[in-house]
């Protein structure tokens, strides 16, 4: 049997009016470089339909900036199904086909017609030849076998065995000498990169909910450690300020309305902003900034939460800010600025649409007028510091942004970006110390039935596997499940996220899979966001509190992958990029198919604990106090099973015997 494209021409899709659609990326391909994009597009195509696509294919290119293949396009909206309705021979390979389609639905893909789920640039895979082979031969795959998907492009079915994985993924995975945005971007044109991000090329995205709870433990957190907050309490009275109502940005308001802020967050296109309103995670709307402010000064003063945003630009909200001394006590920024000349920062002074057009006409103004406007962003943001708000960089590269743009002093080191900025990354000053080197982070399952009375009894039996009174972080996670339904959360299919360090994840991995076993509730969907612990090595965002040296090392990402590999997860995906861009992350992921059988409980009591438990040694050994203090509790816990390597610390008047240093 093999396994191709039909020879018959689909009919070209009709785009629905109102759906995104990304903007065309640029085509800077040479005369060769374009014949062998259109080859590479081509074999995917039986011979005698070459003729015919080729023109239609080098359009695409040269307006489109990709080879996106449209045409085969399955029509409509590509929303989840339960997973009984779709083909397949093992329970894995119908799972998969679930998320790829949540990740693609009109709900949740923030451009769908170009596989894009969030993140400006972040794709399931290249084009929908692809996609199409890639659900032909996960309706074939057994559980003797695994697909190797490699920049979105399915290599193929191989022979394995039960407790290997079922899928494997990599992306944009280039050589050292070529991992630059530059050679990327010829790659990508040529249809040999994909820039997966993270959850979108891994397949396990679940929407802004994703993102709603370490947003919402940031925003908590931050108000402790830098408001005085106490523990118990909440960001009642307090003002939230940042960008982005995306994919991912988007769920900034609905979290800060969890915490109980107030929040005022940018947004320069509308259709973001009317998406999130629709959705009810924004409550208000305005383009005019003194009736927004009116309106968050109104919601301090009675000290109830209020989401607001503001249709346009975030360098404007922040200069009138200044300009009238309104004290912002927490602000950030999420635009897309890993993607800064290609669409995800638009500069001050220009409509989206402006932008838009420039992207497609004029890169070298569009690039010129980014760069001003990201000296404006930071000159505004440092005279806001200066009176007092707490800037923290929210894991977008920003600040790297902006030293790109000749702005050196924000450079802590004076020299160069490799010791970091003069602002924090929240992982740096947060995320890091209160959860990641605990070994909380963001676990995640869908129910696959796709039924909401699934969800709920899950969101139950998790909340009785969390003990409240052992940390404050586990109390913020009870009180979240206990809320998470009220909260409406869901958007595309019926999936959860809650924070949970090493044990509580085993422990509810283990309950979710006895339920299926039970037939309590249809199979789960297991996962996490590569944001985690020990899936991403990122100087600038996940590693920014590691202060050894080795901020700038990929080995525990590699090292997490090939040990969920090595044990069998479902999934095991491994990308170029993430949040920050080409050449400055790696990282990875995995998901998990409970299917109740006692291999799956195996597997979990193998993979689980090393999922989390290797981050949590790394920043141990980078001699973080709460990491020291967790591998040390572990140690004693899980004696003759497991062992992880702690550091002598040094005594500090060592140093200070030593001549010439």
């Amino acid at each position: 049997m093999r396994i191709t494209l039909p020879n018959q021409l689909p009919s070209y899709p009709v785009f629905y009016e109102g759906i995104r659609r990304a903007p065309d990326r640029g085509f800077s391909l040479t005369s060769r470089q374009t014949k062998t994009a259109l080859e590479n597009a081509l074999r995917y195509i039986p011979s005698e339909l070459h003729a015919e696509l080729a023109p239609e294919f080098l359009e695409e290119l040269k307006t489109r900036g990709r080879i996106y293949g449209y045409r085969y396009r399955p029509a409509g909206d590509l929303k989840a199904k339960p997973i009984d309705q779709y083909k397949g021979k093992c329970v894995e390979g119908k799972a998969f086909q679930v998320m790829i389609d949540n990740n693609l639905c009109f709900d949740i893909a923030l451009y769908p017609y170009e596989l894009v789920t969030y993140g400006e640039t972040g794709q399931v895979c290249q084009n929908w030849m692809q996609y199409r082979l890639i659900k032909m031969y996960l309706e074939e795959l057994t559980q003797e076998q695994t697909l190797v998907i490699e920049s979105g492009h399915p290599l193929g079915l191989f022979r394995s065995r039960p407790d290997a994985p079922r899928v494997i993924i990599t992306h944009s995975m280039m050589v050292g000498m070529f991992d630059n945005l530059a050679d990327w971007e010829v790659a990508a044109q040529m249809g040999v990169a994909n820039y997966g991000q993270m959850t979108a090329g891994g397949w396990m995205y679940i929407g802004p909910q994703g993102i709603v709870h370490g947003t919402f433990n940031t925003l908590l957190n931050a108000g402790r450690l830098k408001l005085g907050i106490p523990q118990d309490g909440d960001l009642r009275g307090r003002l939230f300020v940042s960008s982005g109502l995306g994919g991912m940005s988007g769920a900034q308001p609905k979290a800060a309305d969890i915490a109980g802020a107030v929040s005022i967050i940018a947004e320069v296109d509308v259709s973001r902003i009317e998406t999130r309103h629709s959705q009810g995670w924004v409550r208000r709307i305005t383009g005019d900034l003194p009736e927004a402010f009116h309106w968050a000064d109104d919601a301090i003063k009675r000290k109830e939460p209020l989401s607001i945003a503001y249709h346009g630009n975030i360098v404007d909200l922040l200069e009138y800010a200044e300009q009238h001394n309104i004290h912002i006590e927490l602000l950030s920024d999420q635009t897309s600025c890993h993607e800064p000349y290609t669409g995800g920062y638009c500069p001050v002074g220009i409509t989206f649409e402006e932008r838009t057009r420039l992207l497609h006409k004029d890169r070298l103004t569009f690039r010129e007028l980014v760069d001003a406007s990201l000296r404006r962003h930071f000159d505004v943001i440092r005279k806001l510091v200066d009176k007092g708000t707490y800037f923290f960089d929210y894991g977008n590269s920003f600040m790297k942004a902006v030293y790109d743009a000749g702005v050196k002093e924000i450079s802590k080191n004076g020299r160069d970006e490799k010791e970091g900025f003069i602002w924090p990354s929240y992982v740096e000053d947060i995320m890091g110390p209160e959860l990641f080197d605990y070994g909380y982070g963001p676990f995640r399952w869908v129910c696959l039935s796709g039924k909401q009375e699934d969800l709920a009894r899950t969101d139950r039996a998790a909340m009785e596997c969390i003990d409240p009174n052992r940390r404050g972080q586990d109390r913020d996670n009870w009180i979240w499940i206990r809320d998470a339904e009220k909260n409406r959360l869901v958007v595309g299919t019926q999936a959860r996220i809650l924070y949970q360090d090493a044990e509580g994840r085993l422990k509810i991995a283990l309950k979710l899979n006895e339920m299926v076993r039970n037939g309590e509730i249809g199979p789960v969907m297991l996962g996490r966001d590569h944001h985690d612990v020990s899936g991403t090595d990122s100087p600038f965002r996940e590693t920014a509190n590691i202060k050894d040296g080795s901020n700038v090392m990929a080995d525990m990402a590699v090292q997490c992958f090939a040990g969920n590999a090595a044990r069998g997860m479902s999934l095991v995906a491994l990308h170029n990029g993430g949040g920050v861009g080409v050449g400055k992350a790696i990282n990875g992921g995995f998901a998990m198919v409970c299917d109740g059988s006692r291999r799956v409980d195996e597997i979990l009591r193998s993979a689980m604990l090393w999922d989390v438990m290797g981050g949590v040694a790394r920043r141990s050994w980078a001699r973080n106090p709460n990491a020291i203090s967790t591998v040390s509790a572990f140690n004693r816990s899980h004696e003759g099973d497991y062992h992880i390597t702690e550091p002598n610390l040094v005594d500090q008047k060592v140093f200070d015997a030593l001549d010439g240093l």
